[in-house]
């Protein structure tokens, strides 16, 4: 067999490479030896003879990296004597509407004993080309199906005919779920926060290269997406501020039951047939299939959900629910391989939907440039809010903030206005009640406009979030910052919806949507006909709320909350009748149910404790239906912790290549404390860490594959001001070098809890420990005498690197003036005390931030 791979201008050390890493394993696993030829004309040639019949798979390596397409897998049969080849993707599957290709070669001069026939759904016409030894074979479906392929040489049909090439719909929609969980290798070890650590991988051959650090459920450090390619001894290097923490290096012996092997995932449930708009459960078992990503992949002629239910030991219950009845193809996915009879023709039965979705699109041009100290001007609807409790500010590229005027028209309609000092990238935040609206801070650009881009236009206001029957559910789209281009936005639901669009100047636009049918809606938003980051949205719209609206709250503290105190409040129906149910969402995206009492006729008490600080949303509901005012924002913690004052600047957010790190850095001096978080998506994982700077944090990814990389920055859960960036990511030096990206988008991410900055303060150095680790004993901690000096012993052997404080309090409230603490070695120490006094002295012992176990220690003291 031979086949030609047309790759351009190949230099001879490419052709030398390809030799020493080009495998061919049989069917029996023995290698067979490639002979590769030159072209001399930019392509290679590679042929093998291979000694028995079954599936060969070809696979082909270029600096340590599997080139696109390979393993290349084709099948080989003896007929009267002579080898008979196929390969293609069209002997597996294709998509209607477009031609699907596939490859036979026989013995030079007998391709005329070859027959191929294609039976599927509907009559396909085959195009035939024949080429010496090799013969290309090309067909067009236009039904979507099971397409079986024949193919005889000498009348006699090949080992694997007739192939069975799945053919999903046309148009297809693609839903995805990628779950790395069953790629996570716990260290066992307890790091309080990833900062400043920073971690590489040895593999078995000798290479070095970047790993992916995250915590696990149970606060444990582990590597992400571990992935193993061959057996032997890896070898996890991590180190603080270039010194190794406790443990480093960390072996990982890797065998063959560590191995990903995709044929040993079990899966279970509707893989053939499934029922639309209902809940259909795939199960899937891991366990035994080693270390490796797993993924979900649903194409089909409209969108899917899927979730994942249940997780456990390696196990998973993924949930999936077409919109339509239709043909799906499902793709079921282990590192990257498909499971045993992946992908699966899924034929979708029930009852239509009866969605419909109504669309209108709108040209927005170009807006224009606007130069330093010429007026400009921001305009928005935002319903249910008070002019009184309005703000709005504008802070240049310098950190200077002014405020902005403000007039209040009709309709809850406001218009900001401003005059920028400079040129450069300005914040411009508007809040109410002291708190960021939806989709604030906005980036305003002084001067030269940025390049643009879909991921530019942003989008805010409660008709994203939340709706009602028979009203109009109103929200802004910013699309200045993002260029001239072709805007459409669709909702699709129970019903049809009524799209109004209201035209501003300078790249502003309100939309309006009013729906007849309660239910749950998606609000597509496309710019140059590709979705926007977090299209579609999906609004649940309730019915009339009519006796929801009597609802009232009473006592709800929105500001000056602290973390692990509890907050109360009390809600009164006012003759309303149902059920109240209430949930609040955290920055961190976590939802927490409130507790809910009943008082009295009508009257009920609701409590909930705050794990975090940052803006919290309190979504209290009548019969699912929202309150007024419903969700309340809520500041926990100081209300420094501002987003608008966060920036983001470094290479990394616009460029980068495959295998280095490329960094960029987040500001948060000046912007309080609250939780960073930052995501990248793209065709790869990456290898993210992160380490602290004067002004903040410096964050480093190492991406695997090129192509195009969404990064987002949030501070608090909210966006922070140009969130998120597209970072174009190449092949190091156009080498061709890197991984060959997944077949689904792969998101990595990290949280980083900051600490306060101040602009132009030096950064200190932060101790993390944890304090459950303390071991505290010694007679000392149980009862003392008057005037008589009593010991114990305190051991941080086991719990990090943190302070270390401890003091007494006496009867009268004053410290106890003699109190010493000794080191006795690196970990340990003896802490000596003398009281004077008798009765309950209070000792406290603290590690970090926390108490060790057993503080406060109440401890008895009687006289002589």
């Amino acid at each position: 067999m031979s086949k030609p791979w047309p790759w351009n201008q190949l230099p001879s050390s490419a052709i030398d490479y390809y030799k020493k890493t080009y495998k061919m394993p049989a069917p029996d696993a023995d290698g067979l030896g490639p002979e590769i030829k030159d072209n001399t004309d930019g392509s290679i040639c590679v042929q093998y003879h291979p000694n028995k019949s079954g599936r060969h798979e070809v696979q082909m390596c270029y600096e340590g990296c599997a080139v696109e397409g390979s393993p290349f897998s084709c099948m080989v049969d003896n007929i009267d004597g002579s080898y008979v080849t196929a390969f293609g993707a069209g002997l597996v599957g294709g998509m209607s509407g477009q031609m699907v290709s596939f490859t036979v070669t026989a013995k030079q001069g007998s391709l005329s004993k070859l027959d191929v026939k294609v039976d599927g759904p509907t009559k396909t016409d085959i195009t035939r080309k024949d080429h010496g030894d090799k013969c290309d074979i090309s067909f067009l479906p236009m039904t979507p199906g099971i397409y079986n392929i024949i193919v005889k040489y000498n009348g006699k049909e090949m080992k694997g005919s007739p192939f069975v090439s799945k053919v999903s719909g046309e148009g297809r929609k693609r839903s995805q779920l990628s779950l790395g969980n069953s790629s996570e290798y716990s260290l066992k070890v307890l790091e309080t926060n990833v900062v400043d650590l920073v971690a590489s991988i040895k593999l078995p051959s000798g290479a070095i290269e970047p790993c992916l650090l995250k915590k696990d459920s149970e606060g444990h450090l582990c590597v992400g997406s571990f992935a193993p390619k061959s057996t032997g001894d890896y070898a996890i290097h991590i180190s603080r501020d270039e010194k190794p923490i406790k443990g480093s290096p960390f072996h990982i012996k890797v065998g063959d039951k560590e191995l990903a092997h995709a044929s040993k995932v079990k899966v279970s449930g509707p893989t053939t047939k499934a029922k639309a708009n209902e809940p259909n459960i795939l199960e899937l078992d891991c366990s035994d299939a080693g270390y490796g990503g797993l993924s979900v992949v649903i194409e089909g002629p409209h969108r899917s959900e899927i979730e994942c239910k249940h997780y456990e030991n390696r196990k998973y219950k993924i949930s999936y629910s077409p919109h339509e009845p239709g043909i799906y193809i499902l793709n079921l996915r282990f590192a990257d391989d498909h499971l045993p009879g992946s992908p699966f023709l899924l034929q979708v039965e029930g009852e239509p939907s009866g969605r419909i979705r109504e669309t209108v699109t709108k040209t927005m041009e170009q807006a224009e440039p606007v130069k330093k100290n010429q007026n400009c001007e921001f305009y928005l609807q935002i319903p249910g809010t008070n002019p009184f409790d309005m703000e709005a500010s504008v802070t240049d590229p310098d950190g200077s903030t002014e405020l902005c005027e403000i007039m209040d028209e009709e309709d809850f309609h406001y218009r900001m206005m401003f005059t920028p000092q400079m040129e450069g990238t300005h914040t411009l935040s508007i809040k109410h009640k002291g708190l960021h609206i939806s989709g604030s801070p906005f980036v305003y650009s002084v001067g030269q406009l940025s390049s643009g881009g879909t991921h530019k236009v942003q989008v805010g206001g409660p008709g994203v979030e939340k709706g009602e029957v028979g009203f109009s559910n109103v929200f802004n789209i910013y699309t200045r910052e993002a260029g001239a281009g072709e805007l459409s936005v669709a909702v699709e639901g129970p019903s049809d919806a009524l799209i109004k669009l209201e035209e501003r100047p300078h790249g502003f636009l309100g939309v309006s949507y009013k729906v007849k049918v309660a239910g749950m809606y998606d609000i597509h938003i496309k710019f140059n006909d590709a979705h926007i980051p977090g299209s579609p949205f999906r609004v649940h719209i309730s019915p009339d709320s009519g006796v929801a609206r009597n609802v009232t709250v009473h006592s709800l503290k929105d500001r000056g909350l602290q973390v692990d105190k509890a907050s109360t409040f009390t809600v009164s129906y006012n003759g309303a009748k149902g059920t109240l149910n209430a949930c609040v969402r955290t920055p961190s995206g976590s939802h927490e149910d409130c507790f809910v009492q009943e008082m009295d006729d009508g009257l009920y008490g609701l409590r909930f404790i705050p794990k975090e600080n940052g803006v919290h949303y309190l979504d209290i509901k009548l019969n699912d239906h929202h309150i007024p005012d419903s969700p309340f924002a809520i500041m926990v913690g100081s209300m420094a912790a501002d987003p608008a004052m966060v920036l983001a600047h470094g290479d990394g957010l616009e460029r980068g290549s495959c295998g280095i790190k490329n960094k960029f850095v987040v500001r948060t001096a000046g912007a309080g404390s609250s939780f960073l978080a930052v995501f990248i998506e793209g065709p790869s994982k990456c290898a993210l860490s992160c380490r602290e700077v004067d002004e903040g944090y410096e964050f480093s990814y190492t991406p695997f594959a090129p192509g195009k990389y969404l990064i987002t920055v949030k501070y608090g859960n909210i966006n922070i001001a140009g969130s998120p960036y597209q970072s174009e990511v190449t092949a190091r030096g156009g080498s061709g070098s890197g991984r060959k990206p997944s077949p689904l988008n792969e998101t990595t991410s990290m949280v980083v809890e900051t600490v306060e900055k101040r602009p132009g303060a030096k950064s200190l150095r932060r101790f993390r420990g944890d304090a459950s680790k303390v071991n505290v004993r010694g007679p000392g901690l149980k009862k003392a005498r008057c005037n008589q000096t009593q010991t114990f012993t305190i051991d941080v052997k086991d719990a990090g690197h943190a302070m270390l404080c401890v003091g007494m309090v006496a009867p009268n409230g004053l410290p106890e003036p003699e109190l010493m603490v000794k080191k006795n070695n690196p970990t340990q120490y003896t802490v000596s005390y003398k009281v004077v006094e008798a009765g309950e002295h209070t000792l406290c012992i603290r590690f970090g931030d926390e108490e060790v176990p057993g503080s406060p220690f109440s401890i008895a003291t009687v006289l002589r």
